[in-house]
């Protein structure tokens, strides 16, 4: 293996600094000087607001006060849906302060999946906002606990939950003044849902701790003070909220704009030219959708110093088309909502085209077999991250002992991702070792995806696997059974297709149906989706030749 001198020390010296007593907000907000510029954010209409760090942290200080107005106490969940505005990083924060724990839901779900992490991480306090609030009342509606007009101004609720639209005005009638509450730093603070290949999504608690695990910011994105940071991903993701905590950790000012509509990417390189962002976070199906705008650098000249991207893999036609129209070579990142970044590229060393990079110091991150025993160079293995060698590392999975045991009490966390290791140490995906699928970044549990098509009448057996896409990577494909009565067309595909996008997700729902005899299956009748992937594959192939 070659050696690179800069990386080997890196990863000889490197240590963790985990205090006894830690709280994110106290971290990543209450530090800050008052005229310190924290956000600047950019409305539909245009209309520019600059926030510093001491309106920011009084705004976080309200919402905390707020939450504990409404019964909130240590370690309930507050679920927030809510656009990306100063007041919603703010309710993010006063979270941590109250010592609460933050469950983040992105505006793609549909009413059966915010119903679905409402009632099992078993929230106190919903929040959204003016514009959302409609949907998620539909969503909460009839849930234990959840009296229809029983709370607030007319608003679903009861004793113990409450649902909160959050505006500005509601956060002047609170205190700016909030003493954060003393959490160890092994306290629960975070809550993510991930999909899998059976069930339901599954929660993810991680630690105050968690943030300090994030040190892509200060070794790869390399922010310096008063940076103009950009980051294009979505708050409610774990590749969305650890780049607003970790690039305010380390000192930069956020850029954020809030938009109405799908993406525009002549807008979004509009706005990061207009306001010269130095250092940008965005993902590889943002960048493919880049790549649609002619002479995209001529146009809208941006002067960065650093791009990353996570999420997905990053093909290199996108790093050379960026490198062409803005002069920097963007570096990927590997990781997952139970941990992330495992691996990475680092600005001083060689990007390899492709490639995921090393991985990260600190990390202890191996490519294993069946036997949890390292591969070969070059041999195709699965990346496993060994226990508790990271602050990331979850405290366990949410109200699910039986799968907490399985996952996080072993020695080694299986990702279900395949890779192989260069004789250079650099880390290349590899597809996944199980069915779940990777699309524009989100990693998509078919489960979901064929149970909400069995709710559909037309549907008596359905399978969900990925089929490979130019510009997404991946979509999600279903193959259907139909049930007695209905026949195959065009026009029942694409209702079976809106149907799932409508109640489940905007993301996870098959964007293409085709409908089939049978599916195949095991002896005892579980579906082969191994088989149907083969097929897209081969498909794909044959259409290139």
């Amino acid at each position: 293996m070659t050696s690179d001198p800069r990386y080997d020390e890196l990863v000889a010296n490197h240590s963790w600094n985990v205090p006894e007593r830690f709280n994110v907000a106290a971290e990543v907000c209450d530090k800050w000087p008052d005229e310190k510029l924290a956000m600047v954010h950019e409305g539909p209409d245009g209309t520019v607001r600059e926030v510093r760090w001491k309106e920011q942290r009084e705004l976080a200080n309200r919402f905390a006060n707020l939450a504990v107005e409404h019964g909130i106490g240590r370690e309930d969940v507050i679920a927030m849906l809510v656009p990306p505005r100063p007041e919603a990083a703010a309710a993010f924060l006063g979270t941590y302060k109250a010592g609460a724990i933050l469950l983040g839901m992105s505006v793609l779900y549909g009413e059966e999946g915010i119903r679905h992490r409402i009632r099992d991480s078993q929230a106190r306090l919903v929040v959204t906002d003016e514009a959302h609030k409609d949907h998620i009342v539909r969503s909460i509606t009839g849930l234990d606990g959840w009296d229809e007009g029983g709370g607030k101004d007319g608003l679903p609720g009861s004793e113990d939950h409450t649902l909160l639209i959050l505006t500005a005005e509601l956060l002047e009638s609170a205190s700016p003044e909030f003493e954060t509450v003393d959490t160890s730093s092994e306290d629960p603070a975070h809550l993510f849902y991930t999909s899998g290949t059976t069930g339901l999504a599954k929660g993810i608690l991680h630690a105050h701790r968690f943030v300090l695990g994030h040190e892509e910011f200060e070794y790869c994105h390399e922010v310096e003070p008063d940076e103009r940071f950009r980051s294009m991903s979505e708050w409610a993701w774990a590749a969305g909220i650890n780049p607003l905590l970790g690039a305010w950790r380390t000192g930069a000012t956020h850029y954020v704009l809030e938009r109405e509509g799908g993406f525009d990417p002549e807008a979004e390189l509009a706005f990061q030219s207009k306001h010269e962002i130095t250092n940008l976070f965005t993902t590889p199906t943002a960048m493919r959708s880049l790549m649609a705008v002619k002479d995209a650098g001529e146009r809208f000249p941006i002067p960065l110093r650093r791009a990353c991207s996570a999420g997905e893999p990053l093909n290199p036609e996108a790093i050379k088309w960026f490198r062409e129209q803005f002069g920097v070579t963007v570096m990927d990142f590997y990781g997952l909502s139970e941990g992330y970044p495992l691996c990475a590229n680092f600005p001083w060393m060689e990007i390899r085209e492709g490639s995921m990079g090393r991985v990260m110091p600190g990390w202890d991150v191996a490519v294993l077999d069946e036997d949890e025993q390292p591969v070969g160079v070059d041999e195709r293995g699965e990346i496993c991250w060994r226990r508790g060698s990271s602050p990331t590392w979850p405290l366990r999975f949410w109200n699910n002992p039986e799968a907490t045991a399985e996952t996080f009490e072993r020695e080694w966390f299986h990702t279900k991702d395949a890779a192989r290791v260069d004789a250079d140490g650099y880390v290349w995906f590899e597809g996944r070792a199980d069915d779940v699928i990777l699309t524009a970044g989100y990693r998509v549990g078919p489960f979901e995806v064929e149970s909400a098509c069995l709710e559909h009448a037309a549907v008596k057996e359905a399978a969900a696997v990925a089929k490979p896409d130019e510009r997404r990577g991946w979509i999600v494909k279903a193959f259907v059974v139909l049930s007695a009565g209905y026949e195959a067309s065009d026009d029942l595909g694409k209702e079976i297709s809106s149907y799932v996008r409508d109640t489940h997700s905007k993301y996870a729902y098959p964007r293409e149906v085709e409908f089939v005899e049978d599916l195949p299956k095991t002896l005892t009748g579980k579906i082969r989706r191994i088989e149907l992937r083969a097929l897209e594959e081969e498909r794909a192939e044959a259409a290139k030749a």
